[in-house]
Parts: structure tokens; C-alpha cells; sequence
């Protein structure tokens, strides 16, 4: 029989993109608080942009994460664009989306097969699930290696891509250089489609959350690397409106700022995507999704991975669509010359909506910059499900409650989560 008063403590969390903890106080039999504590120091790069060359964001916020660095670049060259009252030809800002589908591709079959299939499996890690399951893990390691070859091919590298620069990139490729890949991304389609079957089969716990969702949406595609901002409960609104509607503030365990929209809870991501730009899949990522049953809005986090592997059948069909119709742009880049102004660009990256915000002084330098990942936006709906699920197993013992928040925190694949054994939690009585 498990104590009334129970306090569950995280300790370091290794192997991830980031160091945090998880403290969970129970009381007299009930949940008292949950704390997402992320302790990482600051790293303090919207301080150390102020100052910088306006060409310089692109290339410098790349480096705030090394799975998704297209989503910083894109963002970023999005917002400086907006500020220098410039926007790219049609044709450069297709081949970014295509750069872009590669980072869905292999970021998503990452988090995928690598962090989260073996908590759904009954594995430890992916070590232990590759002696019974080799050629599943095989073929999730062939179709990451379909998403790093787009983005080595179209960005100069895997991780932090160079060949991307605002106004468009340094080179862009031949119909002909595309033939390769397109041949790999045929391929691995069928992979792709194999993988949401797979996790399709899965068991999943009943769990819906009444999280508001917050995305983009773009006319006649399903948004990757541009669009305006949508809810589920209220009215789009623009790009520059953002920082009105999104609020941060700090709490005092945590390094990281919590985000409120309009004062509220909200959840961006895979699920607040697919639930408000279903309509937009392409026909082959819809079929994948009607059969797997997904159904729009998709509410319960658990089932987070089967919209991955549906967004993951989109760009790699979406990155086949953009070679199909491709014709060399007639130049590389457009010159974005420095203007005083303020600048607001989105994306989607992996994980949910991007933000960043700068102000270019007369002197063509950064005089202010802002950026809201995803990861600290979805804080306080990660906090608010992990209090929910702990809620409502107060039954289980120390060791089954912990496994569980595990599973609770990496369905939403937060960027501390990089690596498959997710967190140690030691459990203090009282």
C-alpha cells in the first residue's frame, strides 16, 4: 500500500538535449504540485545577438539545437526578411520548404523509433529493443538517413546547415543533382507508410487533454515553413501579433520561461498541427491517417507518435512534389540590405511553432531579438498532464508511477528528450 505523503524527485537528466528535473509532491493522499524544473544555465543568445550583423542570426540561432537547426535558420531569416522588406523569389523559398522536410523526416523517425517506440514496446532502450526487433530498428535507421541526406544535399550539412543564408542560399542544385534523391525518397515512402502502420498497432492509454492548440496553417498546404497563426479557440491572427497573444514569464524553479496564451494553457506540436490542418495532408499522408485512425482533433498525447509518422509520410510526398515541379531558380539569393525596422517570423519546426522577433537598428546591427521555442511554450501543458496522469494512478507503486511520467513526458518530445532512457527518478517518503 503506497504512503499518503509521497514526494518523487528527478534527478539529472543525461543524454539529452538539455538538463532538467521532475518534482512531484503528494499530500494527504493527493497531488499537491508537479514541477517540470528545467535547470539548465541561460545560454543567453538573445543577449548575445544585440549587436551582431543582421545577416548573422540565421547561421548563430542554428546552433540552439542540433536536431532542428532549419527550423532556428528559417525562422529567423523570415523575421530579418520581414524586417528589410524583402521576400524571396517563389522558387527559393520552395527548395527551403524542401530543406525543411528533411529535418521533419529525420527529426520525427528519431524521436520515433529511437526515444519513444520503446516505451510502447516494453524497452528500457533502443539496445534492448534491436536484439528482438532488428529489422524494424534497421528500417527507422534507413529512413532517417533519407531526411540527412535531404538536408546534407539542399543545406550543406546535416547539423547546423550552411548553405542557407537570408534571401535564399549560397547554391542551389540542378533538376539533375534532385534525381538521387528523389530515387531514396520513392523508397522510403513505403518505409514511412510502414512505420505508421506499425505504430498504429500499438496500445495507447486514454488520456484527452482540453488544451487549447496553437499552430500555423497556410493556404492549401499543411504548414512547414511559413503561415499565419491559428487556435482552436479563437481567431487566427498575424505573425506580428504574436508577442500579444503569447505571453512568458519566469517561475522560480525553472530556467526555462512558461508561455501563456491569452492568459491560457495551450499546446503547440504534431497533435495541434495535424488537429488544425488535417484538411491540408496530402492524399497519401490522409489515407495513412484514416487508416491508422487517427481522427481530427487528436487530444490524447499517447497517440502523438502516430501523427509523426502521418507527418513524416507528408514530407517526404511533399518533398517529392517540390523535385517533381523543380526549375533552378535563375539566382541563388536576393540581397536583403540592412533597414531599420521590426521583424516577426515563424515556422513549424519539428516540435511545434517557432517564434523570433528582431529589431534592426539604422546601423544594419541586431539592437534586440527574441526567440520562444516550442519546448517552453508546451511547459505548462506537459506540467498540467503529468498532474493529470499522476492524479488518477495515485494506486501505483513508486517504480510504476515513474515509468509512467516518463512515457507522459516524452510524448511530447520536449528538446531535453534526445536520448531513449529519458530520466532516473528517486523517490523520497515522508
Amino acid at each position: 500500500m503506497t504512503p499518503r505523503d509521497r514526494t518523487l524527485s528527478v534527478g539529472t537528466i543525461t543524454r539529452v538535449e538539455g538538463e532538467g528535473a521532475l518534482h512531484v509532491t503528494l499530500k494527504d493522499g493527493a497531488l499537491e504540485s508537479v514541477q517540470l524544473n528545467i535547470y539548465e544555465p541561460p545560454r543567453f543568445f538573445e543577449a548575445f545577438l544585440r549587436g551582431r550583423a543582421h545577416t548573422e542570426p540565421p547561421d548563430l540561432t542554428a546552433r540552439v539545437c542540433g536536431i532542428c537547426p532549419v527550423a532556428y535558420q528559417v525562422s529567423a531569416c523570415n523575421a530579418i526578411e520581414q524586417a528589410c522588406g524583402v521576400e524571396p523569389d517563389a522558387d527559393l523559398v520552395a527548395l527551403r520548404r524542401l530543406l525543411y522536410c528533411g529535418e521533419w523526416i529525420h527529426s520525427h523517425v528519431l524521436h520515433i523509433y529511437l526515444l519513444h517506440a520503446p516505451d510502447f514496446l516494453g524497452y528500457d532502450d533502443i539496445i534492448g529493443m534491436s536484439r528482438d526487433h532488428r529489422e524494424v530498428v534497421e528500417r527507422g535507421l534507413e529512413l532517417k538517413k533519407s531526411g540527412n541526406r535531404l538536408m546534407e544535399f539542399v543545406g550543406g550539412r546535416a547539423i547546423h546547415p550552411v548553405n542557407l543564408r537570408l534571401g535564399g542560399f549560397y547554391s542551389v542544385p540542378t533538376r539533375l543533382e534532385l534525381k538521387p534523391i528523389a530515387e531514396q525518397l520513392r523508397r522510403a515512402l513505403d518505409d514511412a507508410l510502414a512505420t505508421v502502420e506499425w505504430v498504429a498497432g500499438f496500445e495507447f492509454p486514454d488520456l484527452d487533454l482540453d488544451h487549447e492548440f496553437l499552430a500555423l496553417t497556410a493556404a492549401g498546404q499543411y504548414p512547414i515553413e511559413n503561415g499565419t497563426i491559428a487556435r482552436s479557440a479563437g481567431q487566427p491572427f498575424p505573425v506580428a501579433e504574436f508577442t500579444s497573444h503569447v505571453v512568458e514569464a519566469q517561475v522560480p524553479y525553472s530556467t526555462a520561461l512558461h508561455a501563456t496564451l491569452d492568459g491560457g494553457r495551450y499546446l503547440t506540436g504534431p497533435l495541434a498541427r495535424y488537429s488544425l490542418n488535417s484538411s491540408a495532408l496530402s492524399p497519401v499522408a490522409a489515407q495513412a491517417a484514416a487508416r491508422a485512425g487517427l481522427s481530427a482533433p487528436c487530444r490524447n498525447p499517447f497517440r502523438s507518435i502516430v501523427v509523426r509518422a502521418v507527418e513524416v509520410v507528408y514530407a517526404i510526398e511533399e518533398a517529392l512534389r517540390i523535385i517533381d515541379e523543380y526549375q533552378r531558380p535563375s539566382r541563388p539569393f536576393m540581397d536583403v540590405p540592412a533597414r531599420a525596422g521590426v521583424g516577426h517570423g515563424v515556422s513549424e519546426a519539428p516540435r511545434g511553432l517557432l517564434y523570433h522577433r528582431y529589431r534592426i537598428g539604422a546601423d544594419g546591427l541586431v539592437a534586440a531579438a527574441t526567440i520562444i521555442p516550442p519546448t517552453s511554450q508546451n511547459q505548462a501543458a506537459i506540467e498540467a498532464a503529468l498532474a493529470r496522469v499522476v492524479s488518477e494512478n495515485l494506486e501505483l507503486e513508486d517504480t510504476a508511477l515513474s515509468a509512467l511520467c516518463e512515457r507522459v513526458i516524452r510524448n511530447y518530445d520536449p528538446c531535453i528528450s534526445c536520448s531513449t532512457h529519458f530520466l532516473s527518478l528517486t523517490v523520497q517518503r515522508t
